[in-house]
């Protein structure tokens, strides 16, 4: 199968990854991050409901992975990892409570004399669970444990020319999906019928490109629902008057760019007109401040200082580091555009700049990808960022 990179870009990551391992008095690093896994070595697999391994040892440039039997040939089929570096752990130790399948990683660190090193682990990783953290401990008593969370997210920041092509083909599918969702979304609709077909185009691609799933399901609630920045489709059927917020992504080989905008079935009441022309200036004003040299709070306070000028604040922060990414999240969990954050933009990143403006009675949601360029910004996904409406409908309705 052809890798979607060559392995001249593996092995940058891992020397990457190893210097900083380095500067962080590491000697080993265990990767229980999906995201991180794919990164490193392309695995690729829904596998990650399951303890799952890959084990870096700082002066070895060819990583372990370490897995269920039965995924061991998914590592062989999608990692380039040689077969003596794809280990599998007994059958019986999935969901045992006499085994633990970390007694195969510390057997692979005893196999390697690096079971008494400084070993870093990724402590906040979603599927990485406090029970396979005390086996380590209880398997490996002579090791040094160091918390290495963001190691690997930190220098994954940064995307390289391969990775920023990805992710213009994942901007095509979000935006794929976003007219399909244009198209399909009227009343009298289900919006579990609309779910289905925004999922398809996700799926289906665009260009002959074709989508993988995307780590966060269509984000569509209507109505009074829209007040809140999370739900999805309900049991229920749209109506004249009704207010979408449409949170989307397309995917690449894992790679995100993700798309937020507002549908109005009807002729938007005034106040509602005015605060999308609220949003907008503020993501003008974002947008603007965005460029290299200037750091994450920077770009949200040019957005709260455009708000403020209009009587309106937002609290949560605006925008996340965003690329490769699986269930639950496609966020990078590093960089935030908020108040406080001093991380220094640089050519190169990528983030989702998300203007959600959850309010009563009814919310609103713009957004874009965007990547750091040497001098501003290059929009990744590309759609009228105006509020949508709908006022004239295939079954002859008219709002």
């Amino acid at each position: 199968m052809e890798r979607p990179f060559s392995m001249a870009e593996y092995w940058d990551r891992i020397h990457n990854v190893q210097q900083s391992m380095g500067r962080a008095g590491i000697e080993v690093l265990l990767v229980a991050d999906p995201a991180n896994m794919n990164y490193l070595v392309g695995y690729d697999g829904w596998s990650f409901y399951v303890p799952q391994m890959v084990v870096v040892v700082g002066w070895d440039p060819e990583p372990y992975w370490i897995g269920r039997p039965q995924d061991a040939n998914g590592a062989r089929l999608t990692t380039w990892l040689s077969a003596d570096h794809i280990r599998a752990y007994p059958e019986t130790y999935i969901q045992s409570t006499d085994h633990h399948p970390m007694e195969t990683v510390a057997a692979l660190l005893r196999e390697l004399h690096v079971d008494q090193r400084r070993i870093g682990l990724e402590l906040d990783a979603y599927y990485f669970t406090a029970q396979s953290y005390l086996a380590l401990q209880r398997f490996l008593p002579a090791a040094t444990w160091l918390d290495a969370s963001l190691l690997i997210n930190w220098v994954r920041s940064v995307k390289s020319a391969a990775e920023l092509a990805l992710m213009r083909e994942a901007a095509a599918i979000a935006q794929y999906a976003m007219e399909t969702a244009l198209a399909v979304i009227e009343p009298g609709v289900r919006e579990a019928d609309a779910a289905a077909q925004i999922f398809r185009a996700e799926i289906e691609g665009v260009g002959g490109l074709p989508g993988d799933y995307p780590a966060i399901v269509p984000l569509m609630p209507s109505m009074e629902r829209t007040t809140a920045s999370h739900l999805t489709w309900v049991d229920r059927s749209y109506q004249v008057g009704d207010v979408v917020n449409l949170e989307l992504a397309g995917c690449r080989h894992r790679y995100h760019a993700p798309l937020a905008r507002t549908l109005y079935l009807g002729t938007p009441p005034d106040d509602y007109r005015r605060l999308a022309d609220v949003v907008l200036a503020g993501v003008d004003a974002a947008l603007e401040a965005a460029r290299p040299g200037a750091v994450c709070e920077e770009v949200e306070a040019a957005w709260r200082r455009s708000l403020a000028a209009s009587g309106y604040e937002k609290a949560s922060r605006l925008g996340y580091a965003v690329g490769v990414g699986y269930p639950p999240d496609w966020g990078e969990h590093t960089a935030s555009l908020r108040a406080g954050d001093r991380t220094l933009l640089r050519p190169g990143m990528t983030f989702h700049l998300i203007a959600g403006m959850w309010v009563e009675p009814r919310g609103l949601e713009i957004s874009e990808t965007l990547a750091v360029t040497d001098t501003g910004v290059e929009l990744l996904t590309h759609f009228t960022r105006d509020l949508l409406t709908k006022t004239e409908f295939p079954t002859g309705r008219s709002a």
